[in-house]
């Protein structure tokens, strides 16, 4: 009878202990690995690696203040956080955020844990020159949509699948496969975010070619709603 009361009592307690693991676990499984972080302007920028992993270990998510890393590279100009980091095919990604923006830290790996970043890193400002740089456009998609007022449909899933295709495509009238307004020439919206968090939109008329160069990981594909 002892001895069930102690067996019970030892799988609760590991149980108990796994828990947290299993959370901490869950937390840090992100999907691309910080190589280095930099925070400032194209003319005057700082490391702040070291700074970032502490504030990591701390909180999942952080929001970008002026204040965060205790220094300011460029008095009077607004700043981002530029961050550096690998996939899991050994691409190489850099993740911007401007001042007042939310980094949420789900999307790294061993986020929390801070095991991350390379002393040696010479990537600069303008990150690793050997990196795809198809995906370095400044705009992210939301969603997109074909047709007219009142008649249009979501395309954001087809327009991905012609984004890892190519670069750039003629928009024509089967591109689709639909046609929400019969008889009419219809057009292409897009729908992105600066990286200020201001929405643009973007118009395309049939028989116009759309160039994914300007929008972020256009080839990649991860973007959309």
């Amino acid at each position: 009878m002892h001895r069930r009361h102690y067996v019970l009592g030892a799988a609760t307690l590991l149980a108990g202990l796994s828990l947290p693991a299993l959370a901490q676990r869950g937390d840090d499984d992100g999907e691309f690995v910080i190589l280095h972080a930099r925070y400032g302007t194209d003319r005057n920028h700082v490391d702040v690696t070291d700074r970032l992993r502490q504030l990591a270990r701390r909180d999942r998510r952080v929001r970008l203040t002026n204040d965060l890393f205790g220094v300011d590279p460029d008095p009077g100009r607004d700043k981002y956080l530029r961050i550096y980091a690998r996939d899991s095919q050994g691409r190489e990604r850099r993740f911007d955020y401007p001042e007042r923006a939310w980094i949420d830290g789900g999307q790294f790996a061993a986020w929390g844990a801070g095991r991350w970043g390379e002393p040696n890193y010479n990537g600069g400002w303008a990150g690793n020159p050997y990196r795809d740089r198809h995906d370095d456009g400044s705009y992210t998609i939301l969603y997109a949509n074909y047709g007219n007022p009142g008649r249009e449909v979501d395309v954001t899933g087809r327009l991905r699948e012609l984004a890892r295709r190519d670069e750039r495509f003629r928009m024509g009238n089967g591109t689709f496969g639909v046609d929400p307004d019969p008889g009419r020439d219809k057009r292409l919206i897009i729908i992105a975010r600066d990286p200020n968090g201001q929405q643009r939109s973007f118009e395309y008329p049939e028989g116009s070619w759309v160039d994914g160069s300007q929008f972020t990981g256009w080839r990649r594909g991860d973007w959309g709603r």
